[in-house]
């Protein structure tokens, strides 16, 4: 069976998350759907994360195996139609060889969250940030941020409900920016790793903003992570903030 890689795009806020739950709308089975009106006997498909209820995605990748053989432009186009009217696209899609795999051939993952400090409600970016009305020192929260860098024990910035196997984690680079915008300043933190614990993302950003409050100093970030202890951390940020932004693999397979 030919295997086809699949980036996507989606609007996290109607989904119970990416991966499949009974009851609940996932984007999986959204995505699942939409390649069962393609081919009914299609096989189920796996991603790179398993992003949770209300995070977004502009780069997620999947893959699945289809009994005939697609155009990739044409298996695209053909799955946008029937995810309609979910908030759910695939950008693109490429043939890949039949060992690769979204998950386990991946290398490294990107994520963004986004932050908006103002008085005034959100409107038009309503359920993409997490919005706090207070100002932020962005000087303080990277030199917070810089003591997670690196190869760590992240048992302090792990959810009680992650499946992984051990809680070492080398954290590759943690950006934060702030931008100006109307009436306040958007934050928006960048973290790349090859892989990340559940819920580890939302927990750091939630202690970096204690940290840029004012609440915690920069070097309380560091005695959290020595404890490794879920105690120890900050208040974990809310999902709609949150985006899988992009997926690394050894060699790109929608470049091809």
């Amino acid at each position: 069976m030919p295997r086809y890689a699949l980036k996507i795009e989606y609007h996290g806020a109607a989904f119970a998350g990416w991966q499949r739950q009974s009851g609940q709308l996932s984007v999986q089975e959204a995505v699942e759907t939409a390649l069962r009106k393609l081919e009914p006997d299609a096989p189920g498909i796996a991603a790179a994360g398993r992003t949770d209820a209300g995070v977004h995605a502009t780069g997620q990748v999947a893959h699945c195996d289809l009994a005939k053989d697609w155009d990739p432009f044409r298996l695209s186009e053909a799955l946008n139609w029937h995810l309609k009217p979910n908030r759910v696209a695939i950008l693109t899609a490429a043939t890949v060889p039949d060992d690769f795999h979204a998950r386990f051939s991946a290398v490294e993952r990107r994520y963004l969250f986004r932050l908006l400090s103002r008085r005034a409600p959100a409107t038009h970016e309503a359920g993409l940030v997490w919005q706090v009305q207070h100002p932020l020192d962005t000087d303080a929260m990277r030199k917070g941020a810089a003591h997670l860098v690196g190869r760590h024990d992240f048992t302090t910035f792990r959810s009680a409900m992650c499946q992984s196997a051990s809680p070492v984690k080398t954290l590759d680079e943690i950006s934060v920016e702030a931008i100006p915008v109307p009436h306040g300043v958007e934050y928006r933190f960048r973290l790349r790793a090859r892989s990340f614990l559940h819920n580890q993302v939302r927990s750091i950003v939630g202690t970096l903003e204690r940290v840029g409050a004012g609440a915690w100093g920069p070097r309380d970030v560091a005695g959290a992570l020595a404890a490794a202890s879920r105690a120890a951390c900050g208040p974990v940020a809310p999902p709609q903030g949150l985006y899988l932004t992009s997926v690394g693999y050894p060699e790109d397979p929608f470049d091809r």
